[in-house]
């Protein structure tokens, strides 16, 4: 059987564990499956785009499960009653193919990209920052301030939006939360003077530059999780061209990242290069860094076991018969025969059918076609 998990099983899972410890947990597992960067056979995403927006297929596995998220990005959906962005996951066994987890993941892919972005600052960001601009107050923006805040000290975020109800929104749902102050700003340039790191986290499906170089002081890090397909970016290439960038998955990255923009010869280098200490995370203190994050099929991967792991531990989810089980393996059909008869109800022997299309040869041969097969034919 495999273990399903809707969205109520996820309120209860996040319930039951918290969201900070969640968050850590998870970013302790992503960290883990990056420091095993090798072990994984990896491809960039599949993407179905549109004019609307991309329907993606996010594949990865190692030598015991393989994982896949399916996820959409829709900026335009919003009008409509729909979130932005929507996924579903799912975790199988690779020595047998058998599938063990189906989960929602439009909640868990929000909460393993705030973890990721953490798991880059820890090594990104200057020590001891403290102050965020969050650029982009939607469906993302809670759940990188509360990571940022729970895992990384920052006690104050500058928010700011061109929709002000998305700002309020933000405020409003990170009110109980103490220690963490949130101002509004009201312009991209105010939320940003002053801080230590710059969060982009905006859905327009375009070419966009969100922040201007001119903005930038020395030592930030920005964490740009909003560009994540063709044609979509949020930072002035200029900043690119003066900092230093990390991705996650170069080949992905340099179709989708903010490093679209960039030659080919631009040079970046692999948070997994930074985690296993191959790389430095930031040269001095007054360097720009970027964590150009795309999202990459590794972190869901980590959050898929993260789920399957803790919710059968706390007993939540349902065991569904996904896959048909025949008891003999080689008898599907006869699996279809012991469990639903009625499915066969109507058509003819197939002996009756082989001797009608035998008698319709013999009639019609050597001669002009004058009547349709069907009539030959029973069932």
């Amino acid at each position: 059987m495999t273990r399903y998990l809707d969205v109520t099983d996820l309120f209860r899972l996040i319930d039951a564990v918290g969201v900070p410890r969640m968050l850590e947990d998870i970013a302790s597992e992503i960290e883990a499956d990056f420091l095993r960067w090798s072990s994984f056979d990896k491809n960039a995403r599949v993407a179905a785009h549109s004019l609307d927006g991309v329907i993606e297929l996010m594949p990865v596995a190692d030598k015991t499960r393989f994982g896949f998220k399916f996820v959409n990005g829709h900026p335009n959906n919003s009008r409509v009653g729909l979130p932005t962005v929507m996924a579903f996951g799912a975790l199988a066994d690779v020595a047998t193919g058998y599938p063990l987890l189906l989960s929602e993941f439009t909640l868990a892919t929000a909460i393993r990209t705030a973890a990721t972005s953490v798991v880059a600052a820890r090594r990104l960001a200057r020590p001891h920052s403290r102050k965020m601009a969050l650029i982009g107050n939607g469906a993302q923006s809670e759940f990188q301030a509360l990571a940022f805040h729970a895992l990384l000290g920052i006690d104050e975020i500058r928010a700011f939006d061109v929709d002000a109800a998305a700002t309020e929104k933000l405020i409003r749902n990170l009110a109980p939360w103490r220690g963490l102050r949130i101002t509004r700003a009201a312009s991209v340039a105010e939320a940003m003077r002053g801080t230590d790191i710059v969060t982009t986290a905006t859905a327009d499906k375009r070419l966009a530059t969100i922040v201007d170089v001119s903005l930038v002081e020395p030592g930030m890090h920005f964490n740009a999780i909003g560009g994540d397909c063709p044609g979509k970016t949020e930072l002035d290439p200029k900043i690119l061209e003066r900092a230093r960038v990390v991705v996650e998955f170069e080949p992905q990255s340099r179709i989708e990242g903010e490093i679209q923009q960039m030659p080919a010869s631009f040079v970046v280098t692999e948070l997994s290069c930074i985690l296993a200490g191959q790389e430095p995370g930031r040269h001095t203190n007054d360097e720009v860094t970027v964590f150009d994050s795309v999202g990459f099929a590794l972190e869901d991967f980590s959050t898929l076991r993260y789920l399957l792991d803790t919710a059968t531990r706390l007993g939540i989810g349902t065991e569904i018969g996904l896959v048909a089980e025949a008891p003999d393996p080689k008898n599907l059909f006869g699996y279809l025969l012991d469990n639903r008869p009625s499915a066969l109800a109507g058509c003819a022997p197939l002996s009756s059918s082989v001797q009608n299309v035998a008698a319709f040869a013999k009639v019609t041969a050597n001669q002009p076609f004058r009547e349709s097969p069907s009539a030959f034919i029973s069932g």
